[in-house]
């Protein structure tokens, strides 16, 4: 079985310069980007549960002024 990396490793270092350090910056992106984790598609099912309910008019809602100026209200 040919190894992968090293095929696209050689095929790299084919490219030109710049091209070889765009490629290098995404691969290093795609190493931090974070894991989507059991919490994290929770928080996306809740997002999603209140946006619906609010769109069935099922959530009393407050207009941004009266928020904010309560807000001021409680923490002059």
């Amino acid at each position: 079985m040919p190894d992968l990396v090293a095929e696209l490793a050689e095929r790299g270092r084919s490219l030109a310069p710049e091209d070889r350090s765009r490629l290098v910056e995404l691969l290093l992106e795609s190493l931090h980007e974070p894991p989507m984790t059991d919490v994290e598609a929770a928080w996306d099912a809740e997002i999603l549960s209140r946006v619906e309910a609010c769109e069935r008019g099922e959530v009393q809602t407050y207009a941004a002024e009266d928020v904010f100026a309560e807000a001021r209200r409680l923490a002059p």
